[in-house]
């Protein structure tokens, strides 16, 4: 699950991006809107964690951009090769704004949810956690499918009660291919959800974690769609 972190300041970012890195995510940082801009419109993210005060201007204008990316008719074919930000991208707002008229402004614009600075690592990766379930229409903090249990909290897969160990890899491609289940993604996509920016990419991860995964699980756990990408079925005996 790939996140990212806008905020300006350097250690708040550091401290944000060692811990959730330590929790399985894959996470990038920006420091200003513009940045911000840049980096939802070249790139697919699981979920935004905004802080407000940025050093050219209000991190609210993200949120009321991200939610006005609307796909309209009559575009013209040039303007439709510029890609569009995801607007359901979930967003979590962080700052010190205290005031209750600040998290009614936030939510209101568009955001998910609004955490205070401080906060506690522990109550941000659930408010994380329930911000994408919630985007990805899972109400449960459990997935259930066919034998399996998966439970992102604890990144613990239990196969017919049996708990099976995998890599915080596997479980991102595992956990990106559930959440999109009847749906193909490709190689590039699964890709995303995996590496932050100037990670290595080796040519053949996917590959090598939809093989380990297959193994542990069942071969028919993760299909191919040969020259696409893969998919779970959307139901599974």
């Amino acid at each position: 699950m790939r996140i990212l972190v806008v905020e300006d300041n350097e250690g708040i970012a550091a401290g944000l991006r060692s811990n959730l890195m330590q929790r399985g995510y894959a996470v990038d940082v920006c420091a200003t809107v513009a940045q911000a801009w840049g980096a939802l419109t070249a790139e697919r993210f699981d979920a935004v964690l905004l802080d407000l005060g940025l050093p050219d201007g209000d991190g609210s204008e993200v949120v009321r951009r991200l939610r006005a990316q609307i796909a309209r008719p009559g575009l013209s074919p040039l303007s439709q090769l510029k890609p569009l930000p995801d607007p359901s991208t979930p967003v979590l707002i962080l700052t010190a704004r205290d005031q209750v008229q600040d998290r009614v402004a936030g939510l209101n614009l568009g955001a998910d949810d609004y955490l205070v600075k401080p906060f506690d690592m522990d109550e941000l990766e659930a408010r994380l956690r329930a911000m994408m379930r919630r985007a990805a229409g899972q109400a449960s903090p459990v997935i259930r499918y066919a034998d399996l249990e998966v439970d992102p909290a604890a990144h613990i897969i239990r196969k017919a009660g049996q708990k099976v160990e995998i890599s915080p890899r596997e479980f991102a491609v595992l956990w990106a291919l559930l959440l999109a289940r009847g749906r193909v993604l490709s190689r590039p996509q699964i890709e995303e959800h995996l590496y932050s920016w100037g990670d290595q990419v080796e040519s053949n991860a996917v590959e090598v974690y939809v093989h380990h995964l297959r193994k542990k699980l069942g071969q028919k756990i993760i299909v191919t769609m040969r020259g696409v990408g893969y998919f779970m079925p959307q139901e599974q005996e």
